[in-house]
């Protein structure tokens, strides 16, 4: 608790009603998110709608701080922080008992790392532990059951400490026109953080973070504690020409920005959170048009439930994809889903722990349970109470459960393992290749030799974790073939492997390679690299080259590419794999990129096919 005096708001935050339009902006933003995990090459950039939900609360958040300081004077902290349990764990408590379990049921992939995910989600720390773990967040290949979590954990951290520093600051700064540049300075220190800590490929580490992912939540900050009469509402032309211009640029954002571009980070997301910082001043400032827009009931609908629609989605585009596994299906399937349960758990779990408190919650459900004459309403409250003791029972199941490792991840290592014991056989033989089936008999799969391969003694295939998982088919089609497949190989590593395997004199007539699962020909000289390595290999030798499959963005120009690249050399042939598991998604683990047992059959068919079309053309 905390006593706080001044003399200097905004009209913003004085007491007053709800800031019309603000959930629009909302229901945009959860809108931008779903629609980029849905479809990520229709809307690459709509990871940036977290951003926007950022500014909102930081807004949101510090403008209800200082109406209860106008009012009262000081900040009842303990009031506060149980207010935010209100509004946060209902939600969040119930999309753990029903994912989890159904999860574990539908596809056990989906609750690797569980046990780590959960205590991220109670404890609001799953930001700092999936960044202690080594985890991608745009790695589509490894999905995890609670991923969109982590924004949800910085919120809450800047819930914890905000109130104390806002109250620290309104204390030690007395003069409003000071405070505003203290969070806008401390805003672009989180970005410039974010900025400097960004190396490598992999961005999670900066967009996990607090430290570097705060700066929307402390422009929003800002905002709210703008001093009055300092210019800053919008009227007149500027009301007519800034708000959309902004609005433009959000969508522009969303259509434009990669995930995988340097330059989001920080500047693509700082920028999201100052156009969305003129949004909110355009709702704040009642610029007509725009709140008019805003306030359209669907918009309002949605932003009203939109945490709940943001919880919901992702789980739930996880298990109805393992089920389903066809495009149009899941994306309706999901999006009805998604409203459903978000407006279930709104009017049922949330509005009544809102009203009531966690008590009084309880209380009444008790008392509908306890009921001596049954109605509806008394075998609906039984019937919640008996499915939330099992969904527990199943939470708890399932964490125990829950797998060490994916499917994908086993076929990669069983593969590894494959190659490894093969290149032991070989060494037994003084270096010539396989000398038998290192998968054996039990693996079901036909035996045929390649035509014109020397049953397999002259083929050798290069690549990552999808040629890794396919190895125990190829060498049980293939014995004396040489499978060199490893994870998170790219083409830009190709020349020097195969510039390696010439040195060595272990390239083969017949050359299979997997590359770009992880990043396409997205890496700058990648299709540079690719074409050298089939300078490399030679016009002499027979070339396959198999195609990405996977539902990230840059999947089909990746293709596209790959097709160019080989345009012209006939001794090469691709195999349209990605043609192939898009007919068949079964074909494919929970991941939708490595093949499983019967996948790598059916790939090893195809290669057998290509091997078929090089002999005709040579023939």
């Amino acid at each position: 608790m905390a006593d706080v005096t001044t003399t200097s708001w905004t009209a913003a935050s004085r007491p007053g009603p709800r800031i019309r339009g603000l959930d629009g902006l909302r229901a945009l933003a959860v809108a931008a998110v779903v629609a980029y995990h849905l479809e990520p090459g229709w809307v690459p950039g709509g990871f940036v709608g977290v951003d926007m939900f950022f500014v909102v609360s930081g807004f949101l958040i510090t403008t209800l701080l200082l109406r209860e300081i106008s009012t009262t004077s000081w900040v009842d902290l303990p009031r506060f922080w149980t207010r935010r349990a209100r509004r946060l764990l209902p939600a969040l408590l119930l999309v753990l008992l029903v994912s989890i379990p159904v999860a574990r049921l539908v596809e056990s992939d989906l609750t690797v790392g569980i046990g780590r995910q959960l205590l991220g989600a109670v404890t609001f720390g799953t930001n700092w532990l999936e960044i202690s773990a080594g985890s991608d967040y745009f790695d589509e290949t490894a999905p995890e059951l609670l991923r969109p979590l982590w924004s949800l954990a910085i919120e809450e951290q800047f819930y914890l400490a905000w109130p104390v520093l806002l109250v620290a600051l309104l204390l030690a700064v007395r003069s409003a026109r000071r405070r505003t540049p203290i969070l806008v300075t401390a805003a672009v220190a989180s970005a410039a953080a974010m900025a400097l800590l960004h190396t490598g490929d992999d961005p999670t580490r900066v967009y996990y973070g607090t430290d570097t992912h705060a700066f929307g939540l402390l422009l929003g900050a800002a905002l709210a504690l703008r001093p009055p009469a300092t210019g800053t509402q919008f009227g007149g032309i500027g009301a007519r020409l800034v708000p959309p211009l902004a609005l433009g640029g959000l969508i522009a954002l969303w259509a434009l920005l990669r995930d995988d571009s340097a330059l989001t980070y920080p500047l693509g997301l700082a920028l999201a959170s100052l156009l969305t910082v003129v949004l909110v001043l355009a709702c704040a400032s009642e610029v007509r048009w725009l709140t008019v827009v805003m306030e359209l009931a669907p918009l309002r609908w949605i932003g009203e439930r939109s945490y709940g629609i943001y919880l919901w989605h992702w789980p739930v585009l996880l298990v109805v994809g393992a089920v389903i596994r066809q495009g149009w299906a899941v994306g309706g399937t999901v999006v009805v889903a998604t409203l459903a349960l978000a407006a279930a758990s709104y009017r049922f779990v949330e509005m009544p722990v809102r009203r009531l408190g966690f008590r009084g919650a309880f209380r009444a459900l008790w008392a509908q349970v306890a009921a001596r004459v049954p109605n509806t309403r008394v075998w609906a409250a039984r019937v919640a109470v008996g499915v939330t003791v099992l969904a527990l029972a199943g939470t708890t199941t399932a964490v125990a459960t829950a797998p060490r490792v994916s499917g994908a991840q086993q076929a990669v290592e069983a593969g590894l393992a494959v190659q490894s014991a093969a290149d032991r056989d070989g060494d037994d033989e003084g270096g010539t290749g396989t000398a038998g089936s290192t998968a054996g008999p039990e693996s079901g799969l036909d035996r045929a030799a390649a035509p014109g391969a020397g049953s397999g003694r002259h083929v050798v295939g290069f690549g990552d974790s999808v040629l890794s998982a396919a190895a125990p088919a190829l060498i049980d089609r293939w014995p004396r073939s040489d499978i060199d497949a490893v994870p998170n190989r790219k083409w830009t590593d190709a020349p020097g492997i195969v510039r390696d395997a010439k040195k060595k004199g272990t390239l083969r007539d017949v050359v299979v390679l997997n590359f770009g699962t992880n990043a396409g020909f997205q890496e700058d000289g990648s299709v540079a690299a690719a074409e050298k390595t089939l300078d490399l290999i030679g016009p002499e030798r027979l070339v396959v080259l198999v195609n990405t499959v996977g539902i990230s963005y840059w999947v089909p120009d990746a293709n596209a590419r790959l097709e160019k690249i080989a345009e012209g050399r006939a001794n090469v042939v691709v195999v349209d794999w990605n043609a192939v598991c898009a007919k068949r998604p079964e074909l494919l683990h929970a991941d939708a990129t490595h093949p499983t047992m019967e996948g790598i059959a059916v790939y090893t068919d195809q290669i057998q096919e290509a091997f078929d079309e090089l002999e005709e053309r040579s023939a």
